[in-house]
């Protein structure tokens, strides 16, 4: 499908979901007997929360996280349930962030942050290691990049066991603070809406300094990848894979997917899945929208009779090609021809491309009046 051997690193099958757990652990491991006893506090979106409260609970260190008030759902209810204390506050990582630091300095807490803590970026790195001992002959690597934590570990233990691994960085289109900061030549904050993108785990407005300077280092490449691939990735991933990731982890084969990588064609490639928190109801929507940037939806508008058997007909020309009707919308009043024609907008589930243009050809053959709706990618 891709043109090169495929691994995948399945960071998502950790107990939290995500690749998180590895320097949360080895954070709170290190901490001082007193540090563990007053406790720790953090600010996340949900997966550095989530190892976090897992590991803190485990360990005996009391756990509290502040998470941005538009936090996923399932990572916000899985951090009460370990018991952690948690505080809703900010539209971004950055303001739960200087919220956090407000109450590490009134209760004597020692912050954790996620992906700039020395100790976060080694534990990460342990990542590294393990595909070194998994895959033999590696050519690349593609990691997803948000704070930049994971990139930065894993970097340094590929460049530093094998110099020649291509280490690649992967951004969503919507949160691309490395690329702003590689610009700047520092860390800069970037205007993002968590809401607005599919890989929620990856939206920080501005990469960790520690993570940054890491990083750029030891990263061959970075490439930043439209919405759209994402969802497609997380539709490959579920079909192929029978494994369910969210954005943020499937946003290195989007990159593939969206011809981003071809160089690496013919080479053996591990691609990090970092996460797999995903609320049910955000996957159905995501592989909707997969399916239609891979042409397996189609969406039209056709002006139909409003007599008895119009819609009959049309529906009939549906089901003689194959299409299956996901909805239908009927506008009478603002059609401006005939009192006996109604628009309808239908959304039809296709096989493939190829069946799709079939069905756009019959439609045109029978309908005089049909519009077609393209899905831009």
């Amino acid at each position: 499908m891709l043109g090169m051997e495929v691994f995948l690193k399945r960071d998502y099958m950790q107990i939290t979901g995500s690749f998180k757990e590895r320097g949360a652990r080895n954070t709170l491991m290190m901490l001082s007997k007193e540090q563990k006893a007053r406790g720790v506090i953090a600010a996340s979106a949900g997966n550095h929360a989530m190892a976090m409260a897992y590991h803190g609970k485990e360990l005996g260190i009391p756990v509290t996280v502040c998470m941005p008030v538009n936090a996923p759902i399932t990572k916000v209810s899985r951090c009460e349930k370990l018991k952690a204390r948690v505080y809703k506050y900010g539209a971004d990582i950055i303001q739960a962030k200087d919220y956090a630091l407000e109450i590490a300095a009134k209760e004597g807490l020692a912050y954790i942050n996620g992906y700039d803590h020395p100790d976060i970026l080694a534990g990460a790195g342990a990542c590294a290691l393990e595909c070194i001992d998994q895959v033999e002959n590696i050519d690349a690597v593609v990691i997803p990049i948000g704070g930049g934590g994971l990139i930065a570990g894993c970097s340094v233990a590929f460049k530093s066991l094998n110099p020649n691994i291509e280490v690649i960085g992967v951004e969503s289109v919507r949160c691309a603070s490395y690329k702003a900061a590689l610009e700047a030549g520092k860390p800069v904050k970037i205007e993002v809406d968590q809401s607005m993108t599919l890989a929620d785990g990856l939206c920080v407005p501005k990469i960790g300094s520690n993570a940054f300077e890491t990083a750029r280092s030891n990263v061959d490449k970075c490439v930043t990848v439209d919405e759209a691939y994402i969802g497609l990735a997380v539709l490959r991933l579920v079909e192929e894979e029978k494994c369910v990731v969210e954005g943020a982890g499937a946003t290195g084969l989007a990159a593939a997917l969206a011809g981003k990588l071809d160089h690496l064609k013919g080479k053996r490639v591990v691609f990090t899945l970092c996460g797999g928190n995903i609320d049910s109801t955000v996957l159905g929507r995501v592989i909707e929208r997969g399916l239609a940037a891979d042409g397996r939806m189609l969406r039209f508008s056709v002006v139909i009779s409003d007599r008895p058997g119009g819609l009959a007909h049309l529906t009939k020309v549906l089901a003689d090609t194959g299409a299956s009707v996901k909805d239908i919308l009927h506008e009478r009043a603002w059609l401006k021809t005939s009192i006996f024609q109604v628009e309808n907008k239908v959304v039809c589930e296709v096989r493939d491309a190829e069946h799709g243009a079939q069905l756009k050809k019959v439609l045109e053959e029978n309908f005089d009046q049909v519009r077609f709706y393209t899905y831009h990618i």
